[in-house]
């Protein structure tokens, strides 16, 4: 899987432009989060079609960057997402994104990108 951070402008509606230029390709978001720290606000997406994801983004004109995932499963109960924290933290990798994703058949799945993704799918995938 991949994350797109996709900037955006500071202003009303932005995160509406990047939903619908999605919607209008049939593309399905997995998880989504919003960051307005730095120069410019960042709409962070993982959907289920990258090739469309990429193409949609291009296409509306956005600028982004993107960054391979990995997605941990996770029972639903207290200090999972610690336990996973803890894991990558003891293996000397450092967690740059981190949010919650939907996904078939689990609970939850929490959605990574660090500074290694291979190791990272090794040690915690």
């Amino acid at each position: 899987m991949r994350q797109f951070n996709v900037f955006v402008d500071d202003k009303i509606g932005e995160l509406a432009r990047v939903t619908e230029a999605l919607s209008q390709n049939a593309v399905n978001i997995r998880g989504l989060a919003t960051d307005k720290l730095g120069p410019k606000p960042t709409v962070k997406i993982v959907t289920d079609d990258e090739n469309s994801t990429r193409n949609a983004l291009s296409r509306a004109g956005f600028q982004f960057e993107e960054a391979d995932v990995i997605v941990v499963d996770l029972i639903d109960r207290p200090g999972e997402i610690s336990k996973v924290a803890n894991r990558a933290a003891k293996e000397g990798l450092n967690i740059n994104s981190v949010f919650l994703i939907g996904k078939k058949g689990t609970p939850a799945a929490l959605a990574l990108v660090t500074d290694d993704a291979k190791r990272a799918k090794r040690l915690l995938g």
